[in-house]
């Protein structure tokens, strides 16, 4: 091949289109004439976020910002999805997250709960949720290394020790009385592992578990009777819905209901008779005339006696007997 004026320009051109290819590979600007979907979404604050910046899923990249613009207070995120095989639904959130230390930023997109529609066409805004900034929690960060610097400085030799003396002082004082309870406390954890006192006695004596296992069993029985209980009572209900036994019939049968009906239609009847004075017994509560007879027998009766007193036992004696002969 002849090194040629046209050889080695061709030559040149080619590698200058490589260099640019990779150069907009590099920027992301060669998704600009890749194929694919766009989406958008809101943000109160997009945390340094810039135009060519990438959009990931699961943290594999799917495509890259393409436009940042302010739409109702909020910030408008558009983003241009190259990624063919990448699921967004229209139930997936957008956040903004780091990517290192330096400041770098990427939209990471979710899958969702999986319930919304896949999305396939372009201008589907999804829904997005703040992450925490960086310059925020770096501050913090700060302010806190910074006071523990402070809190450090703070307590130097002398500082340190006019801490601990008073809690050196304090110890010594307290030394009988912390050896008399160290000593107290080794002294009952022995009683405890040799079974001696209440709580020996209970963790190593079987009486307590004994005692327990009745009661449960106890219990477990009383269960079963109450159990049998509830069972007979449903099966005595059963019986008496069913009109078995003296009170199933009581309950069911309809002749004692026409029977009580039709005796407390004829008491009705004979209290009304007694009530208008006919029969005996009517006549008896309504007629004055046989409480006056009533009256008048007594009164005679009253004066017979009256007249038998007034004579003497052997003339009431014969006045007795004399009819008999």
């Amino acid at each position: 091949m002849r090194n040629t004026l046209e050889t080695r320009l061709g030559i040149f051109f080619a590698l200058a289109v490589i260099v640019g290819a990779l150069i907009l590979e590099t920027i992301g600007s060669l998704d600009f004439f890749r194929r694919g979907r766009t989406v958008s979404a809101r943000f109160d604050n997009i945390l340094e976020l810039k135009v060519g910046d990438g959009v990931k899923m699961a943290g594999k990249a799917i495509g890259r910002v393409t436009a940042i613009e302010f739409a109702d207070a909020r910030v408008l995120v558009e983003m241009k999805i190259t990624e063919p095989t990448a699921v967004i639904r229209t139930d997936s959130r957008a956040t903004i997250k780091f990517s290192g230390l330096m400041g770098q930023n990427y939209v990471a997109i979710d899958f969702g709960p999986g319930k919304g529609a896949v999305i396939d066409h372009t201008g589907t805004e999804l829904e997005s949720y703040a992450q925490a900034d960086l310059n925020v929690l770096l501050s913090r960060l700060e302010g806190a290394t910074s006071g523990i610097q402070k809190l450090t400085e703070s307590f130097s030799d002398s500082n340190l020790s006019d801490v601990l003396l008073p809690f050196t002082d304090f110890l010594n004082e307290s030394k009988p009385r912390l050896l008399n309870v160290l000593t107290n406390a080794e002294r009952i954890s022995a009683q405890v592992a040799a079974g001696e006192g209440t709580v020996g006695k209970l963790i190593y004596e079987d009486s307590l578990y004994t005692a327990a296992l009745s009661t449960v069993t106890n219990l477990s029985t009383t269960a079963d009777d109450v159990r049998q209980l509830v069972s007979d009572a449903q099966a005595t209900v059963a019986d008496v819905r069913a009109g078995k036994g003296t009170v199933g019939r009581l309950m069911t049968d309809e002749t004692l209901f026409a029977e009580v009906t039709e005796a407390a239609t004829n008491l009705r009847e004979v209290m009304q008779k007694i009530n208008r004075g006919q029969g005996t017994v009517g006549k008896a509560i309504n007629d004055d005339t046989l409480i006056n007879n009533a009256k008048l027998t007594l009164q005679k009766l009253d004066k017979a006696t009256e007249g038998l007193e007034d004579q003497g036992p052997l003339t009431v004696l014969g006045i007795l007997v004399n009819p008999l002969f």
